[in-house]
């Protein structure tokens, strides 16, 4: 599993979503489980699943999993088992750009 200690990250050159985090702290119905299996979601600490267990526990739009200053340093404290719209997410994509904009953060090209 990924270090969940944001000054670690601090160095965004292993990965732009590591000095980013803004698609976790997007919407509180961004992280959502889609297509994970029931083996999948028991691998997610019940703490971070929200009351519906519909998706991950959100604080306002943030999602809790997520350490660490929102384009600045962050880190995801559940990276290995975390759900599938979190995968597909990538550096660049769509998603990535509406959720960098939303925090002032430039679009990555």
């Amino acid at each position: 599993m990924e270090n969940s200690d944001p000054a670690v990250h601090a160095d965004s050159s292993c990965s732009p979503c590591q000095a980013c985090g803004a698609c976790c702290s997007y919407s509180s119905n961004w992280p959502r489980f889609t297509i994970e299996d029931d083996a999948a979601l028991d691998l997610i600490p019940e703490k971070f699943v929200n009351d519906r267990l519909s998706g991950m526990r959100c604080d306002g739009d943030r999602c809790s999993a997520l350490s660490g200053k929102v384009g600045v340093a962050t880190a995801c404290g559940i990276y290995a088992m975390r759900p599938e719209v979190c995968r597909t997410c990538m550096p660049g994509d769509v998603e990535c750009g509406m959720a960098r904009k939303r925090h002032g953060l430039a679009v990555l090209a």
